[in-house]
């Protein structure tokens, strides 16, 4: 269905449609574009209450319950993208009123606030008696997923026309991942309106200043939040034949002070010719290609373009 009259000015200037349900945002919105149905030089919204095949990275499904928002926003682009859109994006949805809030107070409890993990994931790393019980394998501290980030190119009649960039953010409702749902990952879902429990739970602590926004306001606050990362993306282009890095750099120093992974012990499992291979370190945020960089035992410092992320517990 179109979007509703109480749709903000802003949201109205994009092509927005809301669905009860989707199989998957992503995925409907690039259809769309591929057969015409969407012009593919104008940007599109899509958001849904809940979806049947929810998508992550690598093929992974993505748990899509209601009361949370699941988005996809389509761009036109006329450049390659590289893996430091999606931590971009990490970045700018980090700087939403909410999660600036809430980081406030976790940080005046003296708990980790949420941060950007790479390479598409908002969330922190806390250890808790509840998840430690929870884990089997308990040298590895699990992973609070509040938010993934799924970014795809949009290809028409053999040429790159745009990206596909879908958020799912868990507002009212976490998953409870089973060991199957969580598919080999060492992490549990947690919601914004989880965090705000934490926190209320606390009764020397006033929160009353904090409160979850609605839906509709969260799409608009999210479709800013992309449309910036994009254009910060874009600005990188630009500084390349001038050999400047101003907007890169910046953008380096931003990310290093939301960054997840960083002081953290790592363990990182890489497939290579049908076979995993596992290099231990401690991460040290990324390098200018988005690639995470990782100081190995031996000092030596290398940069992963991809792999699985484990956290190991230091005593």
């Amino acid at each position: 269905m179109p979007s509703s009259a109480n749709t903000s000015v802003y949201l109205s200037e994009l092509t927005h449609r809301h669905v009860t349900s989707s199989a998957s945002t992503n995925s409907e919105l690039i259809q769309s574009v591929q057969d015409g149905t969407l012009n593919a030089i104008q940007l599109h919204l899509l958001t849904a209450e809940t979806q049947s095949a929810g998508r992550g990275q690598r093929g992974r499904s993505w748990q899509s319950p209601r009361g949370n928002v699941y988005l996809s926003l389509y761009h036109p682009v006329y450049t390659p993208i590289s893996g430091l859109l999606s931590l971009i994006i990490g970045v700018e949805l980090a700087k939403m009123p909410i999660i600036q809030m809430l980081n406030e107070q976790l940080r005046a409890q003296g708990l980790t606030p949420i941060g950007v993990k790479w390479a598409n994931d908002l969330g922190f790393y806390q250890s808790s008696p509840k998840s430690d019980k929870a884990e089997p394998d308990t040298q590895i501290i699990q992973f609070n997923k509040l938010a993934g980030i799924l970014i795809e190119p949009v290809w028409k009649a053999g040429k790159l026309v745009g990206v596909v960039m879908g958020v799912g953010l868990n507002v009212q409702a976490a998953p409870k991942l089973t060991v199957q749902t969580c598919e080999g990952m060492s992490y549990q879902a947690i919601s914004l309106q989880d965090i705000y429990g934490m926190l209320e739970s606390d009764t020397n602590n006033d929160t009353n200043d904090v409160s979850l926004p609605t839906l509709q306001a969260l799409y608009q606050q999210m479709s800013k939040a992309l449309i910036a990362a994009m254009t910060r993306f874009e600005h990188f282009d630009i500084e390349k034949p001038t050999g400047h890095t101003y907007y890169l750099d910046s953008f380096l120093q931003e990310f290093t002070t939301m960054d997840a992974l960083t002081g953290l012990r790592l363990r990182v499992t890489q497939d290579h010719d049908d076979k995993a291979h596992v290099v231990t370190g401690r991460a040290c945020s990324i390098d200018t290609n988005g690639c995470l960089q990782l100081r190995q035992d031996n000092g030596k410092i290398s940069a992963l373009f991809t792999g699985r992320i484990d956290v190991i517990r230091e005593a």
